[in-house]
């Protein structure tokens, strides 16, 4: 992802990737010379990337998943002081999915049974994927009910696949987004770096950035 990013920046005359990080190197210089950072890094790199954030009070988008309590606590405390822009996933297709989704999950009612099923990379190490638990929380936040199924499948070189299936007496619903290229992605996390220059603090999502909300 970090590859794609570069690749797609240098193509953009509005930005210039001020600096390059990559395991083990410091991010203290590099957080300090840029107007936005974005992360796609690892779950643990978190509260170190944010305590450096907070303190150069440079903006953040971050892409990794896969947080854990203590990972995601960092985020939101930072958020209180720089605007961040966390999502699971920056695809515009994606975020029109999680929207479908709680429109779909709304008027479907209780007769109709959720399951998200979700394909990646075999590289890809967390599992399900951050966009199938955000598909999962939609659901759940708009039933109130308890967690939604999901099934996870680990294989060959699949950028990303997920399937939110509802089934109903007679009828059965699928919403589908198939990623060709993490271009997606990476064009979205970029669209989120411009977005969130100038914010004021606050956690905010691609839903905001894309005027879903």
């Amino acid at each position: 992802m970090g590859r794609t990013i570069a690749e797609l920046a240098g193509r953009d005359p509005q930005l210039a990737i001020s600096s390059e990080i990559d395991v083990g190197e410091s991010i203290d210089a590099g957080i300090k010379s840029c107007d936005v950072a974005i992360d796609f890094s690892a779950a643990d790199a978190a509260p170190d990337i944010c305590s450096l954030a907070v303190g150069a009070k440079r903006p953040l988008v971050i892409g990794t998943t896969g947080h854990s309590a203590d990972q995601r606590k960092a985020i939101e405390s930072a958020a209180a002081v720089i605007p961040i822009v966390f999502a699971s996933n920056f695809s515009i297709g994606v975020n029109v999915l999680f929207w479908l989704t709680g429109k779909a999950t709304s008027l479907l009612g209780e007769n109709f049974s959720p399951e998200i099923v979700e394909t990646h990379h075999v590289m890809k190490k967390d599992a399900p994927s951050g966009t199938a638990k955000t598909l999962g929380e939609i659901i759940k936040s708009e039933r109130g009910g308890t967690d939604i199924p999901i099934q996870s499948i680990r294989e060959g070189e699949v950028v990303g696949e997920h399937t939110v299936t509802f089934s109903g007496p007679g009828e059965r619903l699928e919403l589908t987004h198939r990623a060709a290229s993490r271009e997606t992605f990476a064009s979205g996390a970029l669209a989120a770096a411009k977005w969130v220059i100038g914010k004021s603090p606050g956690l905010y999502s691609m839903q905001d950035v894309l005027g879903l909300v």
